[in-house]
């Protein structure tokens, strides 16, 4: 989930104020999570989208009532039905991290400012005053908090901080006001004030918030650049990587202030290899931005990360890392490809490096991370793939997925599946796993199915059909493959997935990618089909034969 999707979980209103609300917030929040551009979802990724009640029961310790507060400034307390929804939270700073807190509190101001928004269109104003007031000991305490824990601040920090303390005051005198006017002509015409005002406190928010963060960063650089301390530095990579996982736009903060080249720097010093893993996690996050992805340009990145994959007296979590990265920097799903130039003057020796980490994987997520990597190396031409059957990578893969230990994923058989798919274009890879028994694996895989009903591993079993077709499609120009998948009943396994959306669960890519293995199947063993399956599934136009497929999918009743 991204950071705006945190800030605002209820969905934007059509109002306009609420977009200009969401768009002066978003200034400091905006992005898409980076976790997305990875290729595959990773265990040790970082979810954010939880249960309410769970997410409830994770903030429970930190919460408190500031009805204290309100009393303090002699502010009744709204007793309306909604009022469980208040969101609060005190100053506990044992039991979270300081910057996390931060982080929290900045999430409830903008749900409240939000929720302001959403009643001021109702015009409940008894309702937003007591929010107003509520907002208001908000961001007190979140600057009071900020400024216990925080070194040092900027004289442009202390200038913006007053601006937002001033303006919220203002806003509460206002629907104080607003309160006791009795006239609605008056209330129509305040009306408008409110709303400026509402806008110019999510404005300020959003500076301010962009500030902090900012700072923080720094701070963290500052650390990284110039402390010789193990456990120093271990610390502040560990808040960085924390950072990172609140969003794209967090990570650009950090690639802007030297975060990549920092990170590096470590990763080129013995005296820190202990913490390269963590290290490479971190420039790993940073690196789904293209500001990150620059950086790691200027350093010579892809060249660190080729020595270090290259170096056998690295741990295996250290060569795991350095294979995550180098699955993120060569995503497909990224637009930006500036660095792969450098990267195809090394790519020889990194895909060796990642071939060689797959056999020797003593674990499934190691396994997973060097695998998904090559399936990304894979995409960019054919001399990759070629490399690959050099190296009797098919031969190592196929024998990997044997192995339940290593993989034990519907998201490892997926980069299998890939690298399997891409190449399947070249004329000597059939031959290679009709050795390895591949047909039979493929067979397997388009039984693909999710044990857990998990959103994430089901669309990782859709595609693991998906590739598993495409392949078969692709090796069956070869007689010998054809008639290898014809004798494994490929054939009726294809037509229960053309004609059950259950199978397939409902998806039309798996549907257009059996058509096409079964129509080239066809060509090569025609006796294989019922002269119904023939008929409808084969002698039509594909996108007739589609239609056909998806319309089972309608019921009549």
């Amino acid at each position: 989930m991204s950071q705006q999707e945190l800030l605002f979980p209820n969905g934007p209103s059509d109002s306009s104020l609420w977009k200009s609300i969401h768009k002066r917030i978003n200034m400091a929040f905006k992005g898409e999570d980076h976790l997305d551009s990875l290729p595959l979802p990773v265990q040790r990724m970082h979810l954010i989208q939880v249960d309410s009640v769970q997410r409830w029961m994770e903030d429970l310790k930190l919460m408190t009532d500031c009805e204290c507060m309100c009393i303090l400034q002699s502010k009744p307390i709204s007793i309306e039905k909604d009022e469980q929804n208040e969101l609060i939270l005190s100053s506990q700073h044992s039991t979270c991290n300081n910057l996390q807190l931060l982080l929290k509190r900045a999430w409830i101001i903008s749900t409240e400012l939000t929720r302001i928004a959403q009643k001021l269109e109702k015009n409940r104003w008894q309702r937003v005053h007591s929010m107003t007031v509520r907002v208001n000991c908000h961001v007190r305490s979140m600057i009071n908090e900020y400024n216990t824990f925080t070194r040092s601040s900027s004289e442009e920090m202390h200038q913006l901080e007053k601006l937002l303390i001033d303006k919220c005051s203002e806003f509460t005198a206002f629907t104080e006001r607003c309160v006791q006017t009795e006239d609605e002509q008056m209330l129509r015409s305040m009306k408008s004030c409110v709303n400026e005002t509402l806008t110019t406190v999510a404005q300020y928010f959003g500076q301010l918030i962009e500030l902090v963060l900012t700072h923080e960063a720094q701070n963290l650089m500052r650390q990284i650049d110039l402390s010789d301390s193990v456990y120093i530095t271990e610390l502040a990579i560990n808040s960085l990587f924390s950072l990172t996982q609140e969003g794209a736009h967090l990570c650009r903060i950090i690639a802007k202030e030297g975060g990549v080249v920092a990170l590096f720097k470590i990763c080129r010093q013995d005296c820190f290899r202990c913490l390269y893993p963590q290290t490479l996690r971190t420039l790993a996050s940073i690196c789904c931005v293209e500001e990150g992805m620059h950086q790691l340009e200027k350093v010579d990145g892809i060249l660190c990360l080729t020595d270090i994959l290259t170096d056998n007296t690295h741990s295996e979590a250290t060569h795991a890392e350095a294979a995550a990265v180098i699955a993120q920097i060569t995503s497909p799903h990224l637009t930006f490809t500036q660095h792969l130039s450098s990267f195809l003057e090394n790519m020889e020796e990194i895909v060796t490096a990642l071939v060689k980490l797959c056999q020797e994987a003593s674990s499934g997520e190691v396994f997973l991370l060097a695998s998904a990597a090559l399936a990304n190396i894979t995409f960019f031409d054919t001399m990759a793939c070629e490399m690959l059957l050099q190296l009797n990578a098919m031969k190592i893969l196929l024998a990997a997925c044997s192995d339940k230990r290593i993989v034990d994923t519907p998201y490892s058989r997926d980069q299998v599946v890939t690298i399997m798919a891409n190449m399947s274009v070249l004329d000597q890879c059939a031959s290679e796993i009709i050795q390895g028994n591949g047909i039979q694996l493929l067979m397997e895989m388009l039984f693909e199915k999710s044990s857990s009903g998990n959103t994430a591993e089901v669309a990782a079993c859709e595609r693991v059909q998906q590739k598993s077709a495409v392949t078969l499609a692709r090796l069956s120009r070869d007689p010998e493959v054809a008639d290898a998948a014809v004798k494994l009943s490929c054939i009726p396994r294809l037509i229960k997935l053309c004609r059950s959306p259950t199978e397939r669960n409902n998806s039309d890519s798996v549907l257009v990618a059996c058509l096409a293995a079964l129509r080239r199947l066809a060509v090569m063993s025609p006796d294989g089909l019922e002269d119904s399956d023939f008929q409808q599934l084969v002698k039509p136009r594909l996108v007739d034969s589609f239609l056909l497929c998806t319309n089972m999918e309608e019921s009549f009743v």
